[in-house]
């Protein structure tokens, strides 16, 4: 039996006859299962989130991981670029021996291969035999390459069955059968996808490699002798790799604006968490500070092997002049940045905002939420100074609310007014401010927003010192009684 044949003749070569029936005559109870072929029902989105899994645990050799396919006759595949990463595990040969045999402990048979181009390294790890070579590294350059291929099938080209099944039918069997053949004829024949595909494998064509999560900008890399689990010690290793992060940050001279720690477990899984900063930072004691509250929703498992920590955003932070006495000078926008950072790490990053100003002199429409500390130059916000001549409540409300008021008309403020079913009479009262509407908009805004008419804003005191923001909402009409509304409360 080999991979991709029909499942009735599996089932025909397995049992040794018709299923359900002994060679000899006799019936036999089990089928398929007793003759040693167990069959299970296909799963394509259980075999593609299996393979993203693998994809994303192997980030413990290298932060450059794909998903080859989704599975097939064959099975699904991983790319690792492990360019720069060797050295770490004693080199190429080391690194492949040791993933082989861990995808073996968690019962995934696999073959793997190291080549310079993603091709020579797909063909050799599928065609040259699990029996053979299920780790192999094929030696750099193209003559090399040429020479480790030529005996494998044109098949290892990754090219379309039919390609595959009309070569063979001239005589074009292996690789290295079509060394000798004119590229013109061979591409007008079968298509540019052979001429390309031999190419990317020999390395005279580029071919692109899409990582599935961006590689981060910088990483350290922590592996231990023997798995951790203790919270302790987790927390001694991150504070070594913020350390050795610190100095590759100041090299760059770059600051971290989001961090991902993961933590891969001995069991082939991982998980990790993320802290945020409003600013670019490169402090150590400052980032293990934000990890701190995080760290216990850490589940080591049955112990961790490998940490990685990743700046996954950076952004330039020049060098910090220092004291005399060796201490980095600090801001109070310093302090004001690690005040951000601790509340938006516990709180969530949007829980965290300041109101910029937007160009608009309609009180619910001039401020927006902001990031605490990020610079906004979103169209529509006004420069310079943009606060009004006439003082603002402290609260506004969301939307204004109706009033019942009893003023003198046209333009004196109320002597009396309810809101939410209290009264409260005016002791003495500051105003007209007249805010008009905004002509040049069309639209009526927001959902639920009021359309602004004229306004007349009055700041009124009741008899018991409370101070409010009422204004009556448009010209005065000899016949129809003016609309009074509360938008705001001073301290």
């Amino acid at each position: 039996m080999v991979p991709g044949m029909p499942l009735a003749d599996a089932r025909a070569l397995a049992a040794g006859g018709p299923p359900g029936h002994d060679p000899e005559g006799g019936a036999v109870h089990g089928g398929y299962e007793k003759c040693g072929l167990a069959t299970v029902a296909a799963d394509p989105a259980a075999d593609r989130r299996a393979l993203a899994a693998l994809a994303d645990g192997c980030g413990r050799y290298t932060p450059w991981t794909a998903v080859d396919g989704d599975g097939g006759p064959r099975g699904g595949g991983l790319w690792l670029d492990i360019t720069g990463c060797t050295h770490l595990f004693g080199g190429e040969g080391a690194l492949i021996d040791d993933l082989v045999g861990r995808l073996d402990r968690l019962g995934f048979a696999a073959t793997a291969a190291v080549a310079d181009t993603m091709g020579a390294a797909w063909a050799v790890a599928r065609f040259a035999g699990r029996e053979t070579a299920p780790c192999a590294v094929v030696p750099s350059g193209e003559a090399e390459i040429r020479r480790v291929l030529a005996p494998l099938p044109v098949a290892g080209l990754r090219l379309p069955a039919a390609v595959v099944d009309g070569m063979a039918r001239v005589g074009l069997r292996r690789i290295g059968d079509l060394y000798a053949v004119p590229r013109a004829p061979l591409a007008a024949r079968f298509g540019d996808a052979v001429v390309r595909r031999l190419d990317q494998a020999l390395g005279r064509v580029r071919e692109p490699l899409s990582p599935r999560r961006p590689p981060p900008a910088h990483h350290v890399r922590l592996a231990f002798a023997d798995p951790i689990g203790h919270a302790d010690q987790i927390a001694a290793a991150l504070g070594r790799l913020l350390g050795d992060l610190r100095v590759r940050l100041e090299h760059a001279h770059k600051g971290v604006r989001r961090l991902d720690l993961t933590l891969y477990r001995v069991d082939g899984t991982h998980t990790g968490v993320a802290v945020g900063t409003a600013r670019p930072v490169r402090d150590a004691a400052h980032l293990e500070r934000l990890f701190a509250d995080k760290l216990e929703q850490l589940d080591p498992g049955f112990g961790v092997e490998v940490m990685v920590l990743a700046a996954t955003t950076v952004d330039p932070l020049g060098p910090q002049q220092d004291d005399l006495d060796g201490g980095a000078k600090e801001a109070r926008d310093d302090d004001l940045a690690r005040l951000v950072d601790r509340l938006g790490n516990r709180l969530g990053p949007r829980s965290v905002v300041r109101l910029a100003p937007r160009a608009s002199h309609v009180p619910e429409r001039a401020c927006r939420p902001a990031p605490a500390l990020a610079a906004v130059t979103a169209d529509g916000e006004m420069e310079g100074d943009h606060r009004p001549a006439q003082p603002r409540p402290l609260r506004l409300l969301p939307w204004p609310e109706p009033i019942e008021a009893v003023a003198p008309v046209p333009d004196h403020p109320p002597v009396l007014f309810r809101w939410r079913g209290r009264p409260h009479r005016v002791a003495r009262a500051a105003g007209p401010e007249r805010i008009a509407p905004e002509w040049w908009r069309d639209d009526p805004g927001p959902p639920g927003e009021r359309r602004c008419d004229v306004r007349d804003y009055y700041r009124v005191e009741d008899a018991d010192g409370r101070r409010f923001w009422v204004y009556r909402e448009g010209l005065y009409r000899p016949d129809r009684l003016p609309r009074w509304y509360l938008h705001g409360l001073f301290a």
